[in-house]
């Protein structure tokens, strides 16, 4: 087999040759060979954002040439392992590889599942026991061990509820999850009225954030995906806003809070004609 570029290698191999080249003690690059782990991990998290991006704009080329920039950031990590003898590239593939297998019984095996619940709680049972044998760094009898704690926030704390749920510590229905998001509001407010400190009002705002976070899961929303969606709406809106005002010759510094508002309107009522949100 041939690459496009011309090696004589399948390209996943000479991905990992690039890589160790880069890496090379003598004849590779000095960036590169200083990089660690930790050094790494930064622009790792940035590649998984820019996979989101061009997923979100439907971009089918920017979203294969991320793509191509995460897996080379797994490379890259890889090939720092293997020179410490820790594993290498191989064995990340072997082990994904064999966790599917082990997870689809019912499409490796001999396994029927009655409905899409029953398989769900049986990718849960596989899931734990899978954690049971495993070593844990810190506290490896915690009932919530295995969930990141670099975890984004709203979805660990969705991680969180699911993990409790498993034993019953759960509503029935999402509707139950609204008073207690009113009582959460509430205790913001009285906070607020008390002038309690910033720290308390801080974690006031985390429950109330928290209480929102378990109504989406309850809902099937994925509460990470979501205010990400949100925030992307709310730019392009205010954009919008930005160019409506641009057209009457008043700019965003220059405008006030009506001529916004009626903007904003303006730009929600066109979104709603075109078949946004």
């Amino acid at each position: 087999m041939q690459g496009k570029n011309g090696s004589s290698h399948p390209p996943i191999q000479e991905l990992l040759n690039i890589m160790m080249r880069l890496r090379d003690p003598e004849q590779g690059c000095p960036w590169d060979i200083k990089q660690t782990w930790q050094t790494i991990l930064p622009h790792t998290l940035e590649e998984v954002y820019e996979v989101a991006d061009a997923v979100d704009r439907q971009d089918a080329t920017a979203l294969c040439d991320e793509l191509g920039d995460l897996l080379f950031q797994i490379v890259f990590m890889a090939q720092i392992a293997s020179e410490q003898g820790l594993f290498d590239f191989q064995d990340v593939a072997a082990g994904i590889s064999q966790k599917m297998i082990r997870r689809h019984p019912h499409v490796f095996g001999d396994t029927v599942y009655a409905d899409e619940q029953t398989q769900k709680q049986a990718w849960e049972t596989i899931k734990q026991a899978e954690r049971d044998t495993q070593t844990l760094p810190t506290n490896p009898a915690s009932f919530f061990a295995g969930i990141p704690a670099a975890m984004p926030a709203l979805r660990r704390s969705q991680k969180i509820q699911q993990r409790a749920a498993r034993v019953g510590f759960d509503w029935d229905h999402w509707q139950q999850v609204i008073p207690k998001i009113h009582e959460e509001l509430d205790e913001v407010i009285d906070a607020v009225a008390q002038q309690e400190s910033a720290a308390r009002i801080e974690e006031e705002v985390g429950d109330v954030l928290m209480g929102a976070t378990n109504m989406a899961r309850l809902l099937g929303v994925n509460a990470e995906n979501a205010l990400r969606l949100s925030n992307q709406k709310f730019e392009r809106r205010f954009l919008r806003v930005e160019a409506l005002l641009a057209a009457e010759g008043i700019s965003l510094e220059e405008a006030n809070l009506e001529q916004m508002e009626n903007a904003w309107s303006v730009a929600k009522q066109e979104e709603k004609a075109t078949g946004g949100c």
